[in-house]
């Protein structure tokens, strides 16, 4: 563009300069002058043509902006429940409107450049879109989701129409491969670069990456996790597209020696100690993890696993309960069912009303900040990677339902709320969870709990107020229990045995939300106030 506008002047330049040559004495050299008009006139005419295609890839960047956003404005949380949605929304702010930005600045007018400016101080930068990207991988583990799946949008649960289905472009599988190869996970990296090949290959077009791109992060992946033969094949195919490519024909070479070497190895007589099979560069597979029960955990949000035998599932009941006929629910007792019997977890039905849980929700959503989790050596509130939502606090001063939520709460458990933290609200987001943790404070941790001079967490109760169409179930992984979420049901447990000591098979955790958009609310309530309602055991595991 800068090279037509330089020609355009150059040419007016020229025009106005051949002035002082009496050009029209001259027929001869008028007839230069009709050469010069023509270059001008074409370069006009690119100058125009590069201006309407400039408008009409704003045009349709804005008409496709636009049914995006009425459709999406219907109903926001159910659109940002899909998670491929979510990511799209994070890379569309952070990466294309600056992209658009940098095609009409010199075109467009200064109210939208100002308004633009202004408003991208509000938009998701790197690190929101990175997290978007490592969610949906986190999803595609957990749930054992195809790359397809996840591409096209047709996600299990999701319930949006044809013409609003999320699909990925080659562009976002090649953004999704490139962010897990700057974790040095090759194992994902793999998985999205093949995608996006796949996409390439079924004809769909891409202007920023092409296949020798791809295939350059593909041989390098494989390679990584032990597949040289792949990276090879790899290698070669990249060399067909772009035979002076110099790493690639410097991989080719070193491949080639290193296969022949692992051949060798392992043509040797059986017995013989292999050495260099190490050579092959690492494993396959997802890498290696920091929870333990990581396994457990994603087989308990998929619903397996779960350790409920039919003979301990009879011993399971519903009831209607008014907790020894207490005043407010002699008439109308609360509905009461067993979820699991060791330990102890029952779940509350129909405890909350719609219009009660759309006020909790319009008072947290101002206040919504990034969970934090009490770092278990300093005892610090901090941020983690391990718990993906955002909370806020409400006291029951605030507004007359919280209050009465929490009334609620104590009526139906008998213990005192007077001494139980604010009521802690919620929301996850892309892939939002928290990984298998604990309630209580344990013996080896500084106590998180002692400035509020209240004890310890004797217990939880954990409101739903929001159904969720895919995943996003509380699991408890010592035991393999796993509780679905159910708008306007609260689940109840203690954490300690009445002797005080931890009971550790709460372990629990929140597993990431597939579809949809999870909204709960926390009571945690702690021991002080506690003592007359539920007695102290005299043996430690009472």
């Amino acid at each position: 563009m800068a090279a037509v506008c330089w020609l355009l002047i150059h040419c007016l330049l020229f025009a106005s300069s051949s002035a002082h040559n009496d050009f029209f004495t001259s027929i001869g050299q008028m007839t230069d002058l009709l050469f010069t008009e023509k270059d001008l006139v074409t370069s006009l005419k690119d100058y125009i043509r590069a201006e309407e295609n400039k408008l009409e890839q704003i045009k349709k960047w804005a008409d496709k902006l636009d049914v995006l956003s009425a459709a999406a404005t219907q109903d926001p949380e159910g659109f940002l429940g899909h998670p491929v949605n979510a990511f799209k929304l994070m890379k569309r702010l952070n990466t294309e409107w600056a992209e658009l930005e940098s095609l009409v600045l010199t075109d467009m007018s200064d109210v939208f450049i100002s308004n633009l400016t202004i408003q991208r101080q509000h938009f998701p930068n790197d690190d929101d879109q990175t997290g978007a990207a490592k969610a949906l991988m986190r999803l595609q583990d957990t749930y054992q989701l195809d790359t397809n799946i996840i591409s096209t949008g047709e996600l299990p649960g999701s319930s949006l129409g044809a013409s609003h289905q999320s699909a990925l472009t080659v562009d976002d599988c090649y953004d999704l491969g490139k962010v897990a190869y700057s974790e040095a996970d090759y194992y994902h990296t793999e998985l999205w670069m093949v995608q996006a090949l796949k996409q390439l290959d079924e004809g769909e077009t891409s202007s920023t990456v092409d296949a020798i791109t791809i295939l350059d992060y593909l041989s390098y992946s494989v390679y990584q996790q032990g597949e040289l033969e792949r990276a090879l094949e790899f290698t070669r195919r990249l060399l067909e597209l772009d035979p002076t490519h110099q790493r690639a024909n410097g991989n080719l070479k070193y491949f080639e020696y290193q296969l022949a070497k692992q051949k060798k190895v392992e043509g040797r007589e059986e017995g013989e100690e292999a050495e260099g099979r190490g050579q092959k560069g690492g494993t396959r597979g997802r890498p290696d993890d920091y929870l333990p029960e990581r396994k457990k955990y994603e087989e308990l949000c998929r619903g397996e696993g779960i350790r409920m035998t039919p003979r301990r599932q009879s011993r399971l009941f519903c009831r209607y309960y008014d907790n020894n006929r207490h005043p407010r629910y002699v008439i109308g007792p609360v509905k009461e069912e067993d979820e699991w019997d060791r330990p102890r977890i029952v779940r509350y039905h129909d405890i909350v009303s719609d219009k009660e849980m759309e006020k909790v929700k319009e008072l947290a959503k101002p206040r919504l900040q990034r969970a934090t989790i009490s770092n278990p050596i300093t005892g610090v509130l901090e941020t983690a990677h391990y718990r993906i939502s955002k909370s806020a606090w409400l006291g029951a001063y605030e507004h007359p339902v919280v209050d009465k939520i929490n009334q609620r709460i104590e009526d139906i458990t008998g213990l005192d709320v007077t001494t139980a933290e604010d009521l802690q609200v919620a929301n996850y987001g892309v892939g939002g969870q928290y990984e298998p943790h604990f309630d209580f404070g344990r013996k080896d941790e500084p106590d998180a709990f002692e400035e509020l001079g209240t004890g310890n967490r004797i217990a939880t109760w954990l409101l739903y107020m929001s159904d969720v169409q895919a995943g996003g179930a509380t699991v408890f992984t010592d035991v393999r229990a796993a509780v679905w979420p159910k708008k306007g049901t609260a689940v109840f447990w203690y954490n300690l045995y009445p002797s005080g000591e931890g009971d550790y098979r709460t372990r629990h955790a929140a597993c990431p939300v597939l579809v949809g958009n999870k909204w709960v609310s926390n009571k945690w309530i702690h021991e002080r106030g506690q003592e007359f309602r539920r007695r102290c055991g005299l043996q430690e595991m009472d």
